[in-house]
């Protein structure tokens, strides 16, 4: 026993004072904070640009649409902004003439493009754009909304109805909230629900791959320099499989305690990091997650760990070079990229059968039944026998990877074959 805490001791402590631990764990949380604000600061402050309303439009209609059109660009009817949009009103017949000019003025730079309205526009037709600015996807939105409005005004006005009074009462926006209710009660917010349980199966989906394939290059990296020649000198195979297993998903367990508590501090003082970039407060209604769910998502991640991490050991006990390794692992990371393969279904149909599977099998259960309990409320039978069934392939995943670790470490030269490494594991006492 205190050879087994000391080699989880020397894992663990190892990888907690790494600089590179301490830098992963303070800026995980502030780089995915960083990565949620600054597209909307970004879009906030760059909006749409000037072009979007710096256009010429060739009005064939003969029913007044570019004048309504210009209006809409300048910001609707009740607007006292002058847009820059020029309207030239002309008979069909003479828009060929017009688009070449207004090509010729738009590649000189004296407007950004050009609209082109026919007759056919009024009945449903399609309006062509044309300009330097038509890969700008917020100009284009503003165009498309201004000739949308404007045709709106036309027709409004052809009823007998007054386009004013119509976009007052068209123009209210309804606040829509949806709360999650399930056999407990209420359960908070329905989109929170979805974000927490998609956050918490890629963070446990991060962790195992991460520290996982990490265990797995410690065994070979110590294989390659002897040193565990000298380790299992004093140290049994079997345990030294434990202490590394040990260890590192206690790495993995200290940092994501971490970053949850980063993650909870960045949420509770939202309003003085948006204020501080110009943004508003975003009310946040976190669902709630009981003590049980707490329990069950760790047992999750530990059972996961296991499983994936004996496995990973067992691949880099096996190989001799950097070389072989990508290979070896391919079977173990196919299985567990498996799961988020799965991840859209569930948060579609949570319910259905495919879900329940899914949710349910040994490899894809620590990333999927997390996901799956945040949207839904899970069957207690479900939950357990997930446990169970995790358990057992967990007890067979660590039968086989000490046996293939017992023979590998000491192997060297080339890369198993499937038949030798079915032997290592027949023979192995």
């Amino acid at each position: 026993m205190g050879k087994l805490y000391a080699v989880i001791r020397r894992e663990y402590w190892e990888r907690v004072k790494s600089p590179w631990f301490l830098a992963a764990t303070l800026l995980g949380p502030l780089g995915f904070a960083a990565i949620t604000i600054l597209p909307a600061v970004l879009a906030l402050r760059q909006g749409t640009s000037n072009k979007a309303t710096s256009v010429i439009v060739l009005d064939a209609t003969g029913a007044g649409v570019g004048d309504r059109l210009r209006t809409a660009l300048a910001g609707g009817l009740r607007s006292t902004d002058t847009s820059r949009a020029t309207v030239r009103v002309m008979a069909p017949g003479d828009l060929a003439a017009a688009e070449t000019t207004a090509t010729r003025e738009v590649v000189a730079g004296t407007f950004a493009g050009y609209l082109v309205l026919d007759t056919a526009v009024v009945a449903g037709g399609p309006v062509r754009y044309a300009g330097r600015n038509a890969a700008n996807s917020q100009d284009m939105d503003l165009v498309e909304s201004a000739v949308r409005q404007g045709l709106l005004s036309h027709r409004l006005g052809a009823a007998g109805l007054d386009p004013l009074k119509v976009q007052q009462l068209s123009n209210m926006r309804t606040p829509f909230t949806s709360e999650k209710l399930d056999e407990r009660g209420r359960g908070g917010s329905g989109v929170g629900s979805v974000v927490v349980g998609y956050l918490i199966a890629f963070l446990l989906y991060m962790m195992i791959a991460l520290y996982g394939q990490t265990l797995m290059r410690g065994v070979l990296d110590e294989k390659m320099t002897r040193v565990a020649e000298v380790i299992i000198a004093s140290v049994k195979p079997d345990t030294l499989l434990a202490g590394k297993v040990i260890g590192v998903g206690g790495v993995g367990v200290t940092q994501q305690l971490a970053w949850i508590a980063l993650g909870w501090a960045i949420v509770s003082f939202r309003g003085p990091i948006l204020g501080a970039f110009g943004l508003p407060d975003v009310p946040v209604s976190l669902p709630s997650v009981s003590a049980g769910a707490l329990a069950t998502y760790l047992a999750l991640y530990i059972l996961g760990f296991t499983f994936y991490a004996s496995l990973f050991a067992a691949t880099g006990a096996m190989v001799s070079n950097q070389e072989d390794i990508q290979q070896a692992s391919l079977p173990v990371t196919a299985l567990l990229v498996a799961s988020i393969v799965f991840m859209q279904p569930i948060l579609l149909q949570p319910d259905s059968t495919l879900s329940r599977v899914m949710t349910m099998l040994p490899f894809s259960a620590p990333v999927l039944m997390p996901l799956r309990m945040a949207m839904v409320q899970v069957p207690a039978w479900e939950i357990a026998a997930t446990l169970v069934g995790m358990a057992l392939a967990c007890a067979a995943a660590i039968w086989v990877a000490a046996r293939i670790y017992r023979v590998g470490l000491l192997m060297y030269g080339k890369r198993p074959s499937f038949g030798e490494v079915a032997r290592w594991v027949r023979l192995a006492g």
